[in-house]
């Protein structure tokens, strides 16, 4: 069971709950911990929990029967995901992968259907998640096709710091090159020259192993 500041740390959205909704989401919540390259689930796996960011690093792909791999969001501490399946009751459609020492926090189906049936905060939360992931996912059919190597990355970046996915108003996230690769899709070294065009335009700032967002509205429209 999940502690009452931890779930509050992890979880932007326990804040609107009555004191009863947030104590049967902190009882239905437990922690589990995932090393680097570790998958959380597989695609066509049955996951029986709402699943969230507690920390590091998620990539969310797919592969194609040709054998080919698209990431579909990275997802970072903060981050929730899976309802969409828990309120379906089906299998994921989705690879999800560590790419790094993580940890993830698990909800119970039993206790997410509960607040889904009873708390209009937790519902208000879900409409506002499902319309921004909606946005991205458009997004990333549009940006994968028309877009270079450091539009990609910017976009993806930017993704990273939505304020309605990620509201903890933060614009520093520790990151490596090699990571951001992964998640746009493209080599480290490209992933390096990206980063170098985002901070000679003044859209970021490149320190050690993290990056730090100055014009978030200029890096989502970016298309370089």
């Amino acid at each position: 069971m999940i502690s009452e500041d931890e779930l509050r740390r992890i979880a932007a959205w326990s804040n609107d709950l009555t004191p009863e909704e947030f104590e049967e989401a902190r009882r239905g919540t437990s922690i589990k911990a995932y090393g680097k390259g570790a998958y959380v689930c597989h695609v066509g796996d049955r996951l029986e929990s709402w699943t969230g960011v507690a920390d590091g690093l998620l990539k969310m792909s797919t592969t194609s029967r040709s054998g080919k791999s698209a990431t579909l969001a990275g997802l970072r501490g903060g981050a929730w995901f899976g309802e969409g399946t828990i309120i379906k009751n089906e299998a994921r459609r989705y690879d999800l992968v560590a790419l790094r020492e993580s940890k993830v926090a698990l909800m119970r189906r039993q206790t997410f259907l509960w607040l889904f049936e009873h708390s209009a905060a937790f519902n208000r939360f879900l409409v506002h998640q499902f319309n921004e992931r909606l946005a991205q996912f458009i997004g990333l059919a549009e940006y994968d096709r028309m877009l270079g190597a450091t539009g990609r990355l910017a976009r993806n970046l930017a993704w990273l710091f939505n304020p309605i996915l990620y509201p903890n108003n933060e614009r520093t996230l520790t990151i490596s090159q090699e990571e951001l690769g992964l998640l746009a899709g493209i080599s480290r070294q490209m992933a390096n020259q990206s980063l170098a065009r985002l901070a000679e335009l003044g859209f970021i700032k490149i320190g050690h192993n993290e990056v730090t967002i100055l014009d978030l509205e200029r890096l989502a429209r970016y298309e370089g």
